[in-house]
């Protein structure tokens, strides 16, 4: 699991843990995947805590290929994440930290599956989760960089649950809406059905355990931005210039 060393990661890592379970936990933090760690642990599960940049795709492939030998991977959650967006004083999040975003929310999550896959075919099971965002499915004037990293993690997990579900393998999307975390507490504006992450893991663990297709939390915000593409774009621009928001820097 990436982006394991707090929030939502940690969460769900604790929830998955359970005598006889090795939970691979990928994170920057040093300090902080110890303290999950520790607490997978106490729960009876073999944690393997690994420091990793899941921008590093050699790196990431070296760490997957290990642990796929010393124990065949049967469940996979892409959860690293970062946002940006414009600053309090009004200035937009930039083209580096686009780039970055997209770095880390979209080809951070190809480095920690596509390394795993192909071994997973073969074996003819597997299990792979996606957290995207309810971001992915309406791009808002805030936060360009985000909404396009995570509407093509989006389109990039419906590709694969296509294609892998005829070889046995599960692919579940996820798509949060707002959830308490050190990225959330960066946002400056409203915050409407927010709830905490331990309940979001909880949201999500049970998508992982009945195999669903896929899942978007809170229904009425996932309903309303799904629906709005079949909306006058005009009218629908109009409505998320009114739902602005600033993200102050990490």
């Amino acid at each position: 699991m990436s982006g394991a060393s707090r929030g939502l990661g940690a969460a769900l890592a604790c929830r998955l843990a359970a005598p006889g379970v090795r939970i691979g936990l990928i994170g920057r933090d040093a300090a902080a995947l110890a303290r999950v760690a520790a607490a997978v642990a106490a729960r009876g599960a073999e944690p393997c805590p690994a420091v990793q940049d899941v921008r590093d795709a050699g790196g990431m492939a070296r760490l997957l290929a290990g642990w796929d030998a010393a124990a065949p991977v049967d469940l996979v959650v892409a959860n690293a994440g970062i946002a940006a967006g414009t600053r309090p004083g009004g200035a937009p999040e930039g083209l580096a930290a686009a780039h970055e975003q997209v770095a880390v929310n979209l080809l951070g999550a190809m480095n920690l599956v596509e390394p795993l896959w192909p071994a997973m075919r073969a074996r003819g099971h597997g299990h792979i989760g996606l957290v995207a965002s309810l971001a992915a499915f309406r791009g808002l004037p805030d936060s360009p960089g985000y909404c396009a990293s995570k509407a093509g993690l989006w389109a990039y997990g419906e590709a694969l649950r296509a294609g892998l579900r005829p070889a046995g393998l599960r692919v579940t999307l996820v798509a949060p809406g707002f959830f308490d975390s050190a990225m959330g507490a960066r946002w400056e504006g409203p915050r409407p059905l927010s709830i905490s992450a331990e309940a979001a893991a909880a949201k999500l663990e049970r998508a992982l355990r009945r195999g669903a297709a896929q899942l978007a939390f809170p229904w009425p915000l996932a309903w309303a931005l799904r629906l709005s593409p079949l909306l006058p774009a005009a009218w629908v621009d109009g409505c998320v210039r009114r739902m602005a928001f600033r993200i102050r820097e990490r």
